[in-house]
């Protein structure tokens, strides 16, 4: 089970990426020119990645039984690393920049990944424990 939870970790980390990355194309022409102003495209591509990161997310969280905080933490990293990676990789060629300039502009944002999945985590830490006290410093 635990193999099973870490290939699914990686693949649904993968689809992180590439879903939006993927989309991303539909901006541009075919000379790799953008057909809309650079600040609308990123804010379409930060709401788009939000919401595929969350449904991603969502379908990751949902085979976990326990220990929603560290699945969290890990997912979120992990998936951090990922979108990294593979932009430096693909994006970061593509652009023409250096990894400075790309984490300024797009790789910073790759953060709210971690916020998310932590923030899942949590909610459904104390969703599973109901009522009951949690004592944050021991959680954290």
């Amino acid at each position: 089970m635990i193999l099973l939870i870490i290939i699914r970790n990686i693949f649904l980390g993968f689809l992180s990426w590439l879903i939006p990355f993927g989309f991303s194309f539909f901006f541009y022409d075919r000379n790799g020119e953008l057909l809309i102003s650079y600040n609308l495209f990123k804010s379409i591509m930060l709401v788009f990645s939000s919401v595929d990161g969350c449904y991603l997310l969502y379908r990751h969280f949902k085979i976990l039984g326990n220990h929603y905080i560290l699945n969290g933490f890990i997912t979120g990293f992990s998936w951090f690393a990922i979108n990294i990676i593979m932009d430096t990789i693909f994006l970061i060629p593509m652009m023409k920049t250096t990894f400075t300039n790309y984490f300024v502009e797009i790789g910073i944002r790759d953060t709210v990944i971690l916020v998310m999945s932590i923030t899942i985590g949590y909610l459904l830490e104390h969703k599973q424990l109901g009522t009951k006290k949690i004592n944050h410093t021991k959680v954290l």
